[in-house]
């Protein structure tokens, strides 16, 4: 299998850790975002949406993370077949994708983004605006976290949805020491083996 990434993404990053923790082994090919190549004609033929992670199994394309993630971990247990304890898999990943993930890239695109891309001085409103979401939405976290070691109860795909988000909170300068259960469970999360090697890939872009 092959996939399209950049690793540095949280969203390869949460694929590339699942693949590792599962022992899928991929043939990685780099995409540099920074350069446009999400939007040569070669890579749009994959996906038309000109975003990464892509992955080829053969003759079978397949974009979006948490897909990707779900064919990768298909039959293990990331993946929960009882019915409440994958709708709370779910419910963490859509909650990754609808309200942390944006809240996190408004500071991740004017601090880091806009350095490596020359965009111009970062929007202090804009950092203001994530930050305080991100406070918000963490908190959230850290009160379902209570009485969990991870966050839909067993280790699953949600958790390195979710921690490849957290571990570039520092990079984008968003704190989360005053919240205790999220620092422990993100710690354990990025003590595996399979996490460690996806965050070793994550060099910063240049």
């Amino acid at each position: 299998m092959k996939l399209y990434d950049f690793p540095f993404s949280p969203n390869c990053r949460k694929v590339r850790a699942v693949a590792y923790e599962v022992g899928v082994t991929l043939e990685h090919v780099p995409v540099d975002l920074l350069h446009g190549a999400s939007r040569a004609p070669a890579f749009l033929a994959r996906n038309p949406n000109g975003r990464v992670p892509v992955l080829e199994d053969g003759d079978f394309v397949l974009w979006e993370s948490t897909a990707i993630m779900r064919y990768l971990a298909a039959g293990t247990g990331l993946v929960p077949t009882e019915r409440r304890a994958a709708a709370d898999v779910d419910r963490w990943i859509a909650w990754q994708l609808a309200h942390l993930g944006p809240a996190m890239s408004k500071v991740a695109f004017e601090r880091i983004v806009k350095r490596f891309t020359r965009q111009g001085p970062p929007d202090a409103a804009r950092i203001d605006e994530g930050s305080a979401e991100f406070a918000a939405l963490t908190a959230i976290l850290d009160g379902a976290l209570a009485g969990r070691e991870y966050v839909a109860g067993r280790l699953s795909i949600a958790d390195f949805a979710l921690a490849a988000h957290y571990s570039l909170a520092a990079a984008c300068g968003l704190d989360t020491s005053r919240f205790e259960r999220v620092e422990s469970w993100l710690a354990r999360v990025l003590a595996r083996d399979s996490m460690k090697r996806a965050l070793a890939e994550a060099v910063s872009p240049r």
